[in-house]
């Protein structure tokens, strides 16, 4: 079975050979940790590193100016952004609409050659997922993550945009529909490239309960994910939901707006929960824990951890993904013995 076969049924229910597994490792990893040590591991897990070749990963951050430290800029949506270390997603110092003075004068990127973080080739794009497809891969395309509520915090300051909601804004709604139009048509453009899988990434939790009420988002987002992700759902594509955080009050609203597979944390929101509420019911993308078992665990509390996972979540029918992302400070022992254990487990329910 191909990897594009067993994802695909994997996503459907239908008896996949493995558990898909992702290991990525941060940008900001090649300057933190020896790049040797990185690639010797790679290289010892070819399950998970399948295409690798030594010095093939290795990210140089010089060319990326909005993974730099303490270098500002401004981004297409007119956000200053500054990051305090290398290969780490920036933050926003300095929202594009801090007053509504300046709504006048505001204006949204251009979708015919921006992604919203920075300039997208639409032919390049194309001429990639044909060249995906025809080598038996999965032509993938994604909004930029933090596509709708990230970037209306960006944009107004994330008090601000709270003090919107409640206050019934008026210019909110323009905002809103402003940053949708802008999606909306990079949506068309990535369905009338070829693409087979959406991606849909808006990070919504914090460590407790969401970002957003839920009663703000229904009022404020949900028709607005809706309306996005139907020109894709239409047209065959899988859609993908990704979300940091606690989400557990809006995942029935999620998942209503069309979500099919949800990429969601484990510890944050729960092992007994996800397992009572989504297992068997919408494809699991489990995003495995990067703050507590993996960077202060033993590696056999790692192994157990993700077998509990395994057991707990996945079927035979399949309904289950896993992804992990290394960030500077985990030590590269668990990191192995993390990927180990996805290679393990992978193959459980074989």
């Amino acid at each position: 079975m191909t990897e594009r076969d067993n994802l695909l049924r994997a996503v459907r229910f239908e008896r996949p050979d493995t558990i898909p597994m992702v290991f990525h490792i941060n940008a900001a990893c090649w300057h933190h940790y020896p790049p040797e040590s990185l690639e010797e591991l790679m290289s010892q897990h070819p399950m998970l590193f399948p295409e690798f070749e030594p010095s093939s990963r290795r990210v140089e951050l010089t060319s990326d100016r909005g993974a730099r430290a303490h270098r500002s800029y401004v981004d297409p949506w007119g956000c200053t952004r500054d990051t305090t270390e290398d290969g780490i997603a920036t933050l926003v110092t300095g929202p594009a609409l801090a007053s509504w003075d300046d709504w006048p004068h505001f204006r949204a990127p251009d979708p015919a050659t921006s992604s919203g973080a920075g300039p997208i080739d639409w032919e390049r794009i194309e001429a990639g997922f044909g060249a995906e497809i025809e080598a038996g891969g999965l032509a993938r395309g994604g909004l930029t993550h933090g596509h709708t509520f990230l970037t209306l915090s960006d944009v107004r300051g994330y008090e601000n945009l709270m003090y919107d909601m409640a206050d019934e804004e008026p210019h909110l709604w323009q905002l809103i529909e402003t940053v949708e139009a802008f999606n909306a048509e990079s949506v068309r453009r990535y369905v009338a490239a070829g693409a087979e899988w959406m991606g849909y990434a808006d990070d919504l939790g914090m460590q407790e309960g969401p970002m957003v009420s839920p009663a703000h988002f229904r009022k404020y987002l949900k028709s607005s994910y809706g309306r996005l992700i139907a020109p894709a759902r239409d047209a065959g594509c899988i859609i993908h939901m990704h979300s940091d955080g606690d989400i557990r009050e809006l995942v029935d609203d999620l998942l209503g707006a069309g979500v099919e597979i949800l990429n969601l944390q484990d510890l944050v929101n729960g092992i007994d929960w996800i397992q009572a509420h989504l297992a068997g019911r919408v494809c699991i993308d489990l995003d495995i824990d990067r703050q507590a078992v993996t960077r202060f665990g033993t590696p056999q509390q790692i192994d157990d951890h993700v077998r509990d996972a395994v057991e707990r979540l996945g079927s035979k029918q399949g309904g289950l993904m896993m992804i992990y992302g290394l960030y500077p400070g985990v030590p590269l022992a668990n990191a192995g013995a993390l990927m180990a254990a996805m290679e393990r487990y992978a193959t459980f329910y074989n």
